[in-house]
């Protein structure tokens, strides 16, 4: 069953440092509405100029990653002026609700790290990394994964963004679970049937990203 919180048009969903994401309506659908938050350290026109970039940058990425046929919000409207991105509320939860409200079966959650998994392989398969890959980033309505923020992803990853995906995957699953490496092995499983070519080498690279953290 899909699920979504009805919070009131106007509402505050998040408040971060590089955005605030609140609730909103549009032409009568539930919409979010994410601004990018000024820099005061940054002169203005500078950060304008960046604010308008990661904000076009966010759009491409995520209408991109739809195109490979991964569930992305609708963009519905861009309002440049406000530097904010008007789009499609997803229902669901995200993975972390998934995984830590007590809710879903050892079952569930396997199967939803396969899930998982297999997108974020799509996504690198198609030539993009995620960039910020935790579970409140992701929205799972019990039968498909959506990625509902791409702010930090690229278009032109090299081989360390795919490993720092990974990566950020297995330390997410390591705070958020009772049992991280049962769950991580699920969602590589995943992963290898999204991105046959190259699941090998990028979690070699993720294995050897593992270790620098370990050891720095």
């Amino acid at each position: 069953m899909e699920e979504v919180a009805h919070q009131t048009v106007g509402s505050p969903l998040s408040d971060g440092a590089e955005a605030t994401v609140v609730a909103e309506s549009y032409l009568g659908l539930e919409a979010i509405r994410k601004t990018r938050v000024s820099k005061a350290y940054r002169a203005e026109a500078f950060d304008r100029r960046i604010r308008n970039e990661r904000l076009r940058a966010e759009v491409r990425l995520l209408r991109e990653a739809r195109r490979m046929g991964l569930r992305t919000p609708h963009v519905f409207d861009i309002d440049e002026a406000a530097f904010a991105i008007i789009m499609e509320r997803i229902p669901g939860r995200t993975l972390t609700e998934v995984f830590t409200d007590g809710k879903a079966s050892q079952q569930e959650v396997l199967g939803v790290a396969a899930r998982l998994g297999e997108a974020l392989g799509k996504l690198h398969a198609g030539g993009m990394s995620h960039g910020d890959l935790t579970g409140s980033n992701v929205v799972w309505n019990g039968k498909d994964i959506a990625f509902i923020d791409m702010s930090m992803g690229s278009r032109t990853p090299e081989l360390e963004d795919f490993g720092i995906d990974l990566h950020l995957v297995e330390e997410d699953f390591n705070t958020l679970l009772p049992d991280p490496p049962i769950v991580y092995q699920a969602f590589l499983h995943g992963y290898a049937l999204g991105n046959p070519s190259g699941a090998k080498k990028n979690t070699a690279r993720a294995r050897e990203i593992k270790g620098r953290v370990r050891y720095s």
